[in-house]
């Protein structure tokens, strides 16, 4: 979607030459066929699989992109009360909205819950207890799931690794169903989902794939002791190709892995 025409650098059908000299710069300018195709690809691949494809808010909060994703149907992982905001002034539907992120005040859970946001990414059983607390009194309930680390060594860099166990992270996934049998009995809560991020930019299928049957073998476990969990986040996304010897994974083969899993009919999978 950018190239080179007549020795000027081109956004699709839009000289950037030209809109530097009209708006100033420095300016940005995003590519909505680019955008929409990258959506595409993974809701095409993923088309086998009960799924929502969930765009990462903090990757780019600009409200035409925003807007330009709701059109399609996407969802929307957010990380606080201002991106709630945003997805709501683009049009976007509250039902399609998972909060993730560590540090969520009193104030955005209870806006996230009057909004009716799809669901919570839980960091640890204290933010489950707040949840718990707000949601009971509105006289609500709250579809939480939560944030497990794995310890799955996710090949990218060490910065933007998020999935070994000394991660500070979630919660070790060996304390996991312990957690969701207290969380399961407090009130304003529905304990029904499973998040697991081990990093970003991956460029590598393996340590998802690792970190998703980990995770799948605890909703078995769960699902054995009498909880229904009816989705799994596992967050992050692929990663892009930045440098010339680099490969990025491919999306078709990712969701083809994840549909020939013996689990892959009876959970959800949202993408952020």
């Amino acid at each position: 979607m950018f190239q080179y025409r007549a020795g000027q650098l081109h956004c699709e059908q839009a000289d950037l030459n030209a809109l530097a000299a009209e708006y100033g710069t420095p300016a940005y300018v995003y590519s909505k066929s680019a955008i929409l195709d990258r959506w595409n690809e993974y809701e095409r691949a993923l088309s086998g699989i009960p799924h929502r494809v969930c765009f990462a808010v903090k990757a780019n909060s600009n409200l035409a992109v925003l807007a330009s994703l709701t059109r399609v149907g996407s969802g929307f992982d957010i990380v606080s009360g201002g991106e709630l905001q945003r997805v709501l002034k683009a049009g976007g539907d509250p039902g399609r909205v998972v909060f993730s992120g560590v540090g969520k005040t009193a104030a955005e859970i209870s806006l996230a819950l009057e909004k009716g946001i799809h669901s919570f990414n839980c960091e640890s059983e204290t933010e489950i207890e707040l949840i718990s607390q707000i949601a009971a009194a509105k006289g609500t309930k709250a579809s939480i799931a939560l944030r497990v680390n794995p310890d799955v060594n996710a090949k990218t860099h060490p910065y933007i690794s998020t999935g070994l166990k000394e991660h500070k992270f979630g919660v070790d996934i060996a304390a996991a169903e312990e957690i969701y049998g207290r969380a399961a009995g407090l009130p304003g809560i529905a304990a029904e989902g499973v998040s697991c991020h081990i990093g970003s930019q991956l460029l590598e299928l393996e340590p998802l794939l690792e970190a998703a049957d980990k995770t799948l073998a605890l909703v078995a476990r769960l699902r054995a002791a009498g909880l229904e969990i009816r989705y799994l986040d596992l967050g992050g996304g692929l990663g892009v190709q930045y440098q010339p010897q680099e490969r990025s994974a491919s999306v078709e083969e990712f969701a083809a892995r994840l549909e020939s899993h013996p689990h892959a009919g009876a959970w959800k999978v949202y993408r952020g």
